[in-house]
C-alpha cells in the first residue's frame, strides 16, 4: 500500500536584507546612539525655530531688566546690557552649528579628494600631495588662523569657516590615501581601468563609494570638532565678530558671571556640551554600524 503524495507549498526564499537595512538596525539597537542622534534633531530644531517662539531678538535690549534672573518675561534672564539670554543663545547656537556642518562638509570632501587621488594615481602625484599634507600638519593652525583672522573680519564669517575647513581635512585625507591604495589593486577596480574608464570617474565611481563609510563618520565626528574650534577661536577674540553671536562669543563674555550670574554663562556653555557629547556618541554609533568587523556587544547582537 502507498501512502499518497502530499503536495506542500512551496516556501518562501528569504532575500538577503540590504546593507542599508542591516546597517538601521545595528544603529537603531545601539540605545547610546539613538540618544545620541535624538539630541542634535532637537537642537536643531531649537535652532529653526527657537526665534519664532520669543518676542525678543538677540540684539534687543531691554533697559528694565539688566542681568535679570530667569522669568515669564525673560525665560533664561538677561545679560549685563538687557539682552535676552535665551534670544542670544539661540542665535549662538545658530551660526555654531551652521560653521561645524560647514566645516565638515568642506574638509571631509577635501580631504576624500585630495587622498582618493594620491592614492590612485600615485608616483610625483602622491608625493606632491602628501608633501602639502604633511606641510599644512607642521604648521601651527591655531596661530595660523588666529593672525589670519582679523585681517578677513571684512570677509564675514563665511572666510572663518574656510579657514577652519583647511586646517581640519589633512589626517582624514592621509587614511584615505591609505584605503584608495588598497582599493585600486581590487578586480573591480582593475577591470574598469582596462575598459578604458577613466581615472576621475573611478575615483567617483568605484573609490569613494568603498570608501563612504568612513567619510561619513569622520563627517559627523568633524562637526563637533568644528564647534569646539570655533568656540575656541570665538573666545579668544579671533571668531564670529559682534554684532553677531556664537556660543563661543557669549561664553567668552559671560564667564566672569559664571559665579554671580550663571544663567548667563550655563545656558550656552551646557547647549554646547551637550552637542559635542551626543555627536561623539553619533559617530561611535556610525563606526558600529557601518563596519561590518564592528565589535562589542551591540555589533554582536545586531550580527
Amino acid at each position: 500500500m502507498t501512502t499518497p503524495l502530499v503536495e506542500t507549498a512551496p516556501r518562501a526564499i528569504a532575500r538577503p536584507k540590504g546593507r542599508g537595512s542591516v546597517v538601521a538596525r545595528r544603529f537603531l539597537r545601539n540605545r547610546g546612539a539613538l540618544a545620541g542622534a535624538c539630541v542634535p534633531l532637537l537642537l536643531v530644531a531649537l535652532a529653526v525655530f527657537g526665534p519664532h517662539v520669543t518676542s525678543w531678538t538677540y540684539e534687543k535690549v531691554d533697559y528694565t531688566a539688566l542681568r535679570a534672573a530667569p522669568s515669564a518675561d525673560h525665560w533664561w534672564g538677561t545679560n549685563r546690557i538687557g539682552q535676552d539670554v535665551f534670544a542670544q543663545t539661540v542665535r549662538g547656537l545658530q551660526k555654531s552649528l551652521v560653521i561645524g556642518v560647514l566645516v565638515a562638509l568642506f574638509s571631509t570632501g577635501l580631504a576624500a579628494f585630495v587622498g582618493a587621488c594620491a592614492g590612485y594615481f600615485g608616483g610625483w602625484a602622491d608625493r606632491l600631495l602628501m608633501f602639502v599634507v604633511d606641510l599644512l600638519l607642521v604648521f601651527p593652525s591655531f596661530l595660523i588662523i588666529a593672525i589670519v583672522s582679523p585681517r578677513l573680519r571684512g570677509a564675514g564669517w563665511f572666510a572663518f569657516v574656510g579657514l577652519l575647513a583647511v586646517f581640519g581635512w589633512m589626517i582624514t585625507a592621509r587614511v584615505v590615501r591609505s584605503m584608495t591604495v588598497s582599493l585600486k589593486e581590487r578586480e573591480f577596480v582593475r577591470a574598469a581601468r582596462y575598459m578604458g574608464v577613466g581615472p576621475f570617474t573611478v575615483i567617483r565611481r568605484h573609490v569613494l563609494p568603498n570608501v563612504a563609510s568612513f567619510l561619513i563618520i569622520d563627517a559627523t565626528i568633524a562637526v563637533g570638532g568644528a564647534v569646539m574650534s570655533e568656540t575656541a577661536l570665538s573666545y579668544f577674540g579671533f571668531g564670529v565678530q559682534a554684532p553677531d553671536v556664537s556660543l563661543g562669543t557669549l561664553i567668552a563674555s559671560t564667564t566672569g558671571a559664571a559665579i554671580t550670574y550663571p544663567w548667563m554663562f550655563f545656558f550656552p556653555a551646557g547647549l554646547l556640551i551637550v552637542f559635542v557629547l551626543a555627536v561623539n556618541l553619533v559617530g561611535d554609533g556610525l563606526r558600529d554600524a557601518l563596519d561590518p568587523a564592528a565589535s562589542g556587544k551591540g555589533a554582536r547582537r545586531a550580527a
